[in-house]
């Protein structure tokens, strides 16, 4: 191969990027009819999608057949939470991941006087991630690496609103989640086509009166609780 020249290989990964930047610019504009947002909060989750897609190349936060629906799979399904708990100002995300519902949450509230969001996970990687999105979209999110059970005792002051997201069947999460519930959050817990099966399931343990919602950005739904109650 002479000096200078690019591989085939090379240019075929060039290209891909380029279709990719196609795709999901496509799919953003389709996101932000499904949940608008402030220029402020776009310019933040420009910046939150760059690095997740830098970050993605060596630590899989996301699945990669979702990469071209980042937007309305991933940052629209998180978005949709504001809606449902418009006065809410300080959040807790259990098992944030990727950064979904926690970092798009944070990135929206990030013009709101007193608001916070915290976001528990366990996993080292993941949590230097989340800790570089905060730092880089200038966020109010603080990252706790620790594991999801533990989060009560790493969570100071009050909770308004406490979410999770592909993390635990429900009557898990309801778990989790108790006792920030117990001192007045609520919870929103995003799940699949599947939820009936886990309403049942979860009412085996738990005494609740769920509100289903249903999702603005496929076949899911969110599980909205106020309070619970463990059977027994």
């Amino acid at each position: 191969m002479e000096a200078g020249s690019v591989s085939p290989t090379a240019s075929k990964a060039v290209a891909n990027d380029k279709a990719l930047d196609s795709l999901i610019a496509a799919d953003k504009t389709a996101a932000l009819k499904l949940a608008p947002v402030s220029r402020e909060t776009e310019e933040r989750l420009d910046r939150y999608i760059a690095l997740l897609r830098e970050w993605q190349a060596k630590t899989n936060l996301v699945a990669p057949s979702t990469l071209p629906q980042l937007w309305t799979r991933h940052i629209a399904d998180s978005l949709q939470l504001v809606d449902l708990a418009p006065a809410a100002k300080r959040w807790a995300d259990l098992g944030s991941g990727g950064g979904f519902p926690g970092i798009v949450l944070a990135c929206a509230m990030a013009g709101t006087p007193g608001a916070s969001v915290h976001l528990v996970e366990r996993i080292a990687k993941k949590a230097a991630f989340l800790r570089e999105a905060i730092r880089v979209t200038t966020s109010p999110g603080v990252v706790h690496l620790a594991e999801i059970g533990d989060n009560v005792d790493r969570i100071t002051g009050p909770v308004d609103c406490v979410t999770a997201r592909a993390l635990a069947p429900l009557h898990q999460l309801i778990g989790f989640a108790e006792p920030l519930m117990r001192q007045g959050a609520k919870a929103l817990f995003l799940k699949g086509q599947d939820v009936e099966a886990e309403l049942t399931e979860a009412a085996k343990y738990w005494n609740i009166r769920p509100q289903l919602h249903q999702s603005r950005t496929g076949d899911g739904w969110i599980v909205e609780l106020n309070a619970a109650e463990r059977r027994g």
